[in-house]
């Protein structure tokens, strides 16, 4: 805002702004971005428009991690201290009130207006100001003293009560109104000097007119100590117009405080809190319970206590939150559960006294607290009902009448409503929930490459599950791929890109791609997937999952070696004798972009090495930055640990002090190695003579590893596939065996890049029958290629010992 000008030195100038008083303002987009830049923000923070506009607001922040600023970005208005950084790096504590307001420059936006007040010095009849405001007040306000005498009157109750106040000055309230009400208002005046609370009176001030009371307010009135030196009342001259205000307030104040999350024990005591006090003494809400095996209509509804308040003056209510009440149709709760409509009662009507006579343990609060009144309004929404609200007056005089009945049926609507919307975002979370667990693996698969232990943290933010998912995939050649990923977004639609992406993953793993080829092809996957929801009817719901992040490393126990890529996600860390770093993966960019490369890393890793792979939700606690996050992940992957669940804890634990606000999921693997004992290899001379060679090379083999039994198997997949590769491959030719305590898995390299593939050979053919056979004879086999030439392999399952 601008500097105001020096008013001139007139009558006005005793309320003009203070000689060097400015406004600085500061709006600022959903990305975060400044987009306007008051003069005087350049004066309380240094910036001149030019170097501050466009950028991040959080430079502006000496501390831009605090609750405070999410709670200021979440609410539509937020006030309090923040520590703004100066230009020059020194840190200003000021006070600031943020406006969220639509965007001025997008439609459908929005944007957070910030404005602090810069003072000069105080004015000397700053205090008057706030005596003449008093004294020339049209309200009717007056002061008494310790003593119950009165010091000041204000000019409306003056003119009220048609007395100067030189009148009226050292006179106590009895003596100035002797009316009803008075000796009331002098008892809440003592209680006021002695400690207590405000308290609301009637009075009656005009004795012209007998049948006009008034409603006023007893406040304390302290010195700078805190002492209570005296007492103010206020009075308002139209009660019937102050209580539709008072009722409006409510249903305002009730629109804002009911139905804040998706809990409805919470959202049933945001009800109790906001009528407890300021319209009911006493207010319970009462949730239709799943009913008993074998009731029928005659036994009544249960009941499940969800929220009980009672006024601080008044007695507690019985039955604490979370008791089971049983509701007798004749009762007024079951009448109003089976009519679908509010009623009030007297304390003496007689389905009250029935309902306190046969039914004590339900109805003890109301004789307790000695009700006089009582009010009993349906929970109901769309033709639900979830249950009933109870409101009591014990310590008010006036009766409920029926107008605060409709005020309570609008209460307890809207709480209905937000009970309705609760218990609809827990079935979808439940839902999705379900969707997620479902399509994450259920169970690791067994391999000899890798010891492995996961975790899976869903998020409790109201957004809903996110798409995070890893994934254990084994591979050809003992060799297992490892897979991490963050579909963006969150909730059932997340839920079912994930499961498309993952499905997509493992077919490309089959394929036995590369890792950076692997993620080129998922690339445009994604992409596909983008451009077809772009043409439906909800592409404005999802992106088709453009930005999702993964990475997919493939480690090989033979050679000890850990290939690696990346879309756009954090790169592993790893452990290697007792050293945490992270690996020099290069960052891809997230999938869905298209046309963009892809590279993979690649390193030898010590048998007993540690592979960490998680997603971004574990580095992105809300009490710390990214450099203090790493620090502590760091340091809890380089303690020993009893073995890896127990060490996946431990990073749960040191990392999170809260339910994370985003999905976390995370993947430990310890290296293991297959040593050349189980791992044999032979360079075959490019002859076919050489077939015979390599039969009794293998079988020699298996009887050094006593797998004899495997040996007739064996013979006949090496024959085939090496007789294949001298027949259609080329130069050179290898062999090679690798025995795990599980599998036996053959292979045969040559340098061609012609693949096989199976076929069904004719009565006549001389060819077509060995695949067939290979295919038979094994559990799995397969085809992978490298720079140069391919790799035929299969595989058998050993039988136990």
């Amino acid at each position: 805002m601008e500097r105001r000008p020096t008013p001139p030195s007139n009558r006005a100038e005793a309320h003009a702004v203070p000689q060097g008083s400015y406004t600085a303002a500061v709006t600022v987009d959903e990305r975060g971005a400044v987009t306007g830049w008051s003069d005087g923000a350049r004066l309380l923070l240094g910036y001149p428009p030019a170097e501050i506009l466009g950028r991040d607001a959080a430079l502006l922040l000496a501390e831009p991690g605090t609750d405070a600023w999410r709670e200021a970005a979440a609410g539509p208005r937020w006030s309090g201290t923040a520590a703004l950084r100066h230009r020059d790096g020194h840190r200003l504590d000021r006070e600031v009130l943020v406006h969220r307001r639509p965007s001025g420059e997008r439609s459908g936006g929005t944007e957070w207006r910030v404005v602090s007040a810069v003072t000069g010095p105080a004015a000397a009849t700053d205090r008057a100001l706030g005596e003449w405001a008093f004294d020339q007040s049209p309200c009717v306000a007056a002061v008494f003293d310790d003593g119950l005498r009165l010091v000041l009157a204000s000019v409306g109750m003056q003119h009220s009560l048609s007395l100067t106040e030189a009148t009226m000055r050292g006179l106590r309230l009895t003596d100035i109104a002797p009316y009803e009400g008075g000796g009331e208002a002098e008892s809440g005046m003592r209680r006021i000097l002695d400690g207590g609370a405000p308290e609301d009176v009637h009075l009656r001030l005009d004795p012209a007119d007998p049948e006009h009371d008034w409603h006023g307010r007893l406040a304390p009135l302290t010195d700078h100590e805190g002492q209570v030196r005296a007492v103010t009342l206020t009075a308002h001259a139209d009660p019937a117009e102050q209580l539709v205000w008072r009722r409006m307030l409510l249903l305002s104040d009730a629109g804002v405080r009911i139905g804040t999350s998706s809990d409805i024990q919470r959202t049933a005591r945001e009800l109790a809190d906001v009528v407890v006090p300021a319209f009911a003494d006493a207010c319970a809400v009462d949730l239709l319970d799943a009913p008993r095996p074998g009731a029928t209509a005659a036994d009544g509804r249960a009941l499940r206590r969800a929220a009980v308040r009672a006024a601080p003056q008044g007695p507690p209510l019985a039955h604490p939150s979370g008791d089971v009440l049983h509701c007798p149709p004749w009762s007024p709760g079951g009448r109003c559960l089976s009519e679908g409509r509010g009623a009030v009662y007297a304390s003496d009507d007689e389905i009250v006294t029935r309902w306190a006579r046969e039914d004590p343990p339900a109805a003890a609060w109301i004789r307790e607290s000695r009700t006089h009144s009582l009010m009993v309004v349906p929970l109901r929404a769309a033709g639900t009902t979830f249950g009933v609200a109870l409101f009591g007056r014990n310590l008010r005089s006036e009766p409920f009448d029926p107008d605060d009945l409709w005020l309570a049926e609008q209460l307890a609507a809207r709480t209905a409503v937000s009970i309705q919307g609760a218990e609809r975002a827990q079935r979808q979370h439940t839902t999705t929930m379900t969707l997620q667990r479902s399509l994450l693996p259920q169970t690791l698969p067994e391999q000899a490459a890798l010891d492995i232990a996961t975790r899976y943290l869903p998020s409790v933010s109201q957004a809903g599950v996110g798409g995070d998912w890893f994934d254990v995939i084994p591979l050809s050649g003992t060799r297992v791929a490892l897979v991490v990923g963050d579909v963006v977004g969150h909730g059932m639609r997340a839920a079912a890109t994930m499961g498309r992406v993952r499905t997509a993953v493992r077919t490309l793993a089959d394929v036995d791609l590369p890792p950076d080829e692997l993620l080129s092809h998922l690339d445009d996957l994604v992409v596909h997937l983008s451009a077809e929801e772009a043409s439906a009817d909800n592409a404005e719901d999802s992106a088709g999952g453009v930005g999702t992040t993964c990475l997919y490393g493939v480690y090989d126990p033979v050679t000890r070696r850990l290939t690696v890529a990346r879309a756009g996600h954090p790169p592993p860390a790893v452990v290697a004798s007792g050293t945490v770093r992270f690996l020099d993966v290069p960052a891809g960019p997230p999938l869905g972009l298209g046309g963009l490369p892809f590279e993979s890393f690649e390193t030898e890793l010590p048998e007993g090495s540690l592979i960490a792979l998680y997603t971004n939700g574990l580095l992105e606690p809300r009490d710390h930055d990214i450099d203090e996050a790493l620090d502590k992940m760091f340091g809890a992957l380089a303690r020993p640990a009893q073995n890896l669940d127990a060490l996946c804890d431990r990073v749960l634990k040191t990392m999170l002090t809260h339910r994370p606000d985003d999905d976390i999921a995370l993947l430990l693997a310890r290296t293991r190695a297959l040593h050349a004992d189980r791992v044999a290899t032979w360079e075959l001379p490019f002859d076919l003579a050489a077939v015979a060679d390599a039969r009794k090379q293998a079988t020699d083999q298996l009887i050094a590893w006593h797998l004899e039994e495997a040996a007739f198997i064996t013979e006949l997949i090496v024959s085939e596939m090496v007789t294949n590769a001298f027949r259609y491959g080329r130069p050179p030719v290898r062999l090679r065996l690798i025995h795990d305590d599980r599998t036996l898995t053959c292979e045969v390299f040559d340098s061609s890049n012609t693949a096989p593939h199976m076929r069904r050979a004719h009565t006549y053919d001389e060819g077509g029958r060995g695949l067939l056979l290979v295919g038979q004879l094994t559990q799995r086999w397969g085809t992978r290629h490298a720079t140069t030439g391919k790799t035929v392999w299969a595989e058998q399952f050993l039988a136990e010992h």
